[in-house]
């Protein structure tokens, strides 16, 4: 689960990636269906409200994460980009309430290895220094490693 650049692009973008002993469908649905999604989106001692998830080309997902420290991170994403069992591509903008926000553009793959996944999430930002912005206000490289681990500790559950 390291963060990895791949091009001058790197600049703007974050890659993490994680390989789940769980099939691609049951990860896709845990990706995909909201009340699997609430049970593990975001980092350690964070919680999720989903508010609505209308998962469509096109469909707007909107979600409140609430942090261990007291504060909300409201988020609005529209999806623009899937690809049933493989791809999901949509827009992100967040912030915590009462300071600074960001909008990204985040990729998720999934990717058959037998009975295993290997997940990769990809968030490219505008400028680098939005991307320095969610690293350093957000901890997102950490976070999104946590993420990932959230997920799998739920798939190993369902």
């Amino acid at each position: 689960m390291d963060a990895q650049s791949a091009s001058n692009a790197a600049d703007c973008e974050i890659v993490i990636s994680s390989v789940f002993d769980a099939p691609r469908e049951l990860v896709w649905e845990a990706w995909t269906n909201p009340e699997h999604v609430a049970q593990w989106w975001g980092p350690n001692g964070f919680t999720t409200t989903i508010e609505k998830m209308d998962f469509r080309v096109g469909g707007v997902w909107e979600h409140v994460m609430h942090g261990p420290d007291g504060n909300d991170y409201p988020n609005s994403c529209m999806f623009h980009e899937i690809v049933k069992p493989e791809r999901i591509v949509f827009s992100q903008r967040g912030h915590r309430e009462g300071g600074p926000g960001t909008h990204f553009v985040a990729t998720w793959t999934f990717e058959a290895l037998g009975k295993q996944t290997r997940v990769t999430m990809r968030g490219v930002f505008d400028t680098p220094a939005e991307r320095e912005l969610v690293v350093t206000e957000f901890g997102a490289i950490e976070g999104g490693k946590q993420t990932l681990a959230r997920l799998a500790g739920y798939l190993s559950k369902v």
